[in-house]
């Protein structure tokens, strides 16, 4: 009972995070919470790492050479047929 008024709070000493980590892990894999775990008066912090979604990995590339307006404004008429080959 005593773990779990720690992982209320989420901030606990390190012997108490020592003798329940796989329990306080899988807590915060459910909940996604931050601990706080103080020793000799510094608090060190533990968190889930966010996923980055795949369109936030993409990398930004350059594909077009030459101005874009170009293509836009060419006139492509004379290769254009009325109907298929």
């Amino acid at each position: 009972m005593r773990t779990l008024l720690y992982l209320f709070f989420m901030r606990m000493k390190t012997t108490a995070f020592r003798a329940s980590i796989y329990k306080v892990l899988d807590r915060l894999e459910e909940t996604g919470d931050t601990l706080e775990i103080e020793r000799k008066g510094k608090l060190f912090r533990i968190e889930p790492v966010k996923d980055a979604s795949k369109l936030d990995r993409l990398v930004k590339r350059e594909i077009m050479s030459g101005d874009p307006e170009e293509i836009v404004s060419n006139d492509w008429s004379h290769m254009w047929r009325n109907g298929l080959p």
